[in-house]
């Protein structure tokens, strides 16, 4: 069956070193992922972008890439329409805060401030990218997930985990201690909440089957995508983390580019047409 839709991560899968579209992993020049961003929508494909980005940032990046729509928060958010029209997923949200955000509910519990002092040095906003978050707390540095989710139980937040999203380079306005770094991004938000459950809600609005959809992506939590589509590919890159071979064999409509980043984004969109 041809592909119906391509659902697809950004950072570290779409787009390269910085965000760029046109470098490589090498951070070499390339019109790769271009020409097979042409060929989609040349065969008429649609393309959501699927990101912890916020939703403002992947409206815009929609506009520029002419995707059909996004996914914003890490499957929190979910947006058409060129960003008008929108649906909030909340997960596990407790039921006495039904009609509120989960950052709202997070700020007035003190949760994340919390979790920052128990992990001094080790945990941090992501600033200046968590700003205009709603569903998760956007923070990096260097901590274990699972031990945070049985923190956060302990303390009466155990609707509430801890999601990995990915390394990322350090710099200058951090203020990580040295043990947390290189630092890694990580989505603090309600359980039930994912990419994988946001893609299956926008396929049910459009009237599509798993089985038309295909997802690029990344990191772990893109792993996330696959219960909901056809075939996830993980870009080169993203396969070569630690853990993530052995993560992947529980995958099985997985498959791993050759190339990494854009690149391999290019070879996964191509192949599905």
């Amino acid at each position: 069956m041809a592909t119906g839709i391509v659902y697809t991560d950004l950072d570290g899968t779409m787009v390269g070193p910085r965000g760029s579209f046109w470098h490589t992993a090498e951070r070499t020049p390339t019109a790769s992922p271009a020409t097979a961003l042409l060929e989609l929508h040349r065969a008429g494909v649609p393309l959501v972008l699927v990101s912890g980005r916020t939703h403002d940032q992947l409206v815009e990046a929609a506009r520029i890439f002419g995707a059909d729509g996004s996914i914003a928060e890490l499957g929190s958010l979910v947006s058409w329409a060129g960003g008008r029209q929108t649906h909030l997923l909340t997960g596990d949200l407790p039921a006495e805060h039904i009609g509120r955000t989960p950052m709202a509910v997070m700020a007035e519990q003190g949760v994340v401030d919390a979790l920052v002092a128990a992990n001094a040095g080790r945990l941090e906003w992501h600033e200046p990218w968590h700003v205009t978050h709603s569903a998760d707390a956007l923070l990096r540095g260097r901590v274990g997930p699972a031990a945070v989710d049985a923190w956060l139980a302990g303390q009466g937040w155990g609707w509430l985990t801890c999601k990995d999203n990915g390394a990322i380079p350090a710099t200058s306005r951090m203020t990580l201690a040295p043990e947390a770094l290189p630092p890694r991004v990580y989505h603090l938000m309600p359980r039930g909440i994912s990419k994988g459950a946001a893609i299956a809600w926008d396929l049910a609005r459009r009237g599509l089957s798993p089985a038309d959809a295909v997802a690029i992506g990344d990191s772990v939590s893109d792993l996330e995508m696959a219960p909901a589509v056809g075939r996830l590919w993980v870009t080169a890159n993203g396969a070569a983390v630690p853990g993530m071979a052995e993560l992947l064999t529980a995958v099985p409509n997985a498959t791993v580019t050759e190339e990494p980043m854009g690149s391999g984004w290019a070879q996964a969109v191509l192949a599905s047409l």
